[in-house]
């Protein structure tokens, strides 16, 4: 995983764990890999895994089975997408109008480049 500067790392390392349970390779009820795992593939500090697993778990995205591990909570695709689609709302949506507005885009051309973008990533994996 590559990490970028203007975030922090534990953070980053939500929107990967948040994105596996998007996608369905985490279901509800799910075990998610354990702190020390999940800190060795990404080749983190285990406490930075700790605090992102903490994060989520405020957010009742996951939640926390004593001595055995970290699950997907039920409900937590619900959580995750409205908390992402809230933040993508309030901070990118608007950076992406003034974008498009500036370079002169139409809509047209976004919805030709989204539709494209589905087709090269999302239709071909299912």
């Amino acid at each position: 995983m590559e990490f970028r500067n203007n975030e922090a790392i534990y953070l980053q390392i939500a929107s990967y764990v948040s994105e596996n349970i998007l996608l369905g390779k985490w279901a509800p009820e799910d075990k998610i890999p354990s702190v020390r795992e999940l800190a060795v593939e990404l080749e983190v500090n285990p406490n930075t895994v700790m605090r992102t697993y903490e994060f989520l778990q405020n957010q009742e995205v996951i939640y926390n089975k004593r001595g055995i591990g970290f699950f997907v909570a039920p409900d937590g695709l619900k959580k995750i997408i409205a908390y992402r689609k809230l933040n993508f709302l309030q901070q990118d949506l608007p950076e992406f109008f003034r974008s498009i507005y500036l370079l002169e885009i139409s809509l047209e051309e976004v919805q030709e480049k989204y539709e494209q973008f589905i087709t090269e990533n999302y239709e071909l994996n299912q």
